[in-house]
């Protein structure tokens, strides 16, 4: 039986990681939806001189593979940005929904992680999981990661972002970030990541040995 993990939260709230370290545990596929749009995003700023077009993101997002998710800079604040603009285009969704759905057809068992993976892309996934945490909390992560590649940011920046991104994903028309019912939350505000994967491995562990 192919197992699905569904794994939604907000921005540098911890999904990542702790999904990268679930798929390990169980030896899963595991796939960053975020990536997806920040390729998108990347490419496409590429292509119309650092410029955001919804044409131009469309023609991306409908081509895209597996390998372009490999380009360097998909990290940069600049296209943190920009994807969760180019997210907003309901056809450039519409587009890497496919992507996303056929991830498990390839690869088996899989984890995804991303912002309407529980809620629109397998809304019957055998485990869903909500990963959430302070905007504070998470803003001092994301400052630990981008200081090393941008040395002129600053906390406040990096907190302004992340709240108008919070408030940009889950008021968006399309696909919007909110917590599926059936998802286990897990905040991370005071929770190391030791124990936010270990609260997440037994969890998905009994949701599979009970399905």
């Amino acid at each position: 039986m192919t197992t699905i993990v569904a794994i939604d939260g907000t921005a540098a709230s911890g999904k990542g990681t702790i999904g990268k370290a679930v798929a390990k545990y169980f030896n899963f596929a595991y796939l960053d939806t975020g990536l997806i749009y920040r390729a998108v995003a990347k490419l496409s700023l590429d292509q119309n001189n650092g410029k955001l077009s919804e044409e131009i993101a469309i023609s991306v997002a409908e081509s895209l593979t597996i390998n372009d998710l490999d380009i360097n800079g998909l990290r940069a604040g600049i296209i943190s940005e920009a994807a969760s603009k180019t997210a907003e285009f309901k056809k450039v969704r519409e587009a890497l929904k496919n992507f996303q759905k056929t991830f498990p057809e390839k690869y088996g068992s899989a984890v995804l992680d991303g912002r309407d993976i529980g809620t629109e892309i397998f809304p019957n996934a055998n485990v869903k999981l909500y990963i959430d945490s302070s905007p504070r909390v998470r803003a001092e992560r994301r400052y630990k990661e981008r200081i090393l590649l941008e040395k002129d940011t600053t906390f406040e920046k990096i907190l302004q972002d992340l709240i108008e991104r919070d408030e940009r994903d889950s008021k968006r028309q399309n696909s919007p970030l909110r917590i599926s019912e059936d998802a286990h939350l897990i905040d991370t505000t005071e929770l190391s990541i030791e124990a936010s994967i270990r609260n997440a491995i037994q969890f998905v562990k009994f949701k599979i040995e009970n399905s």
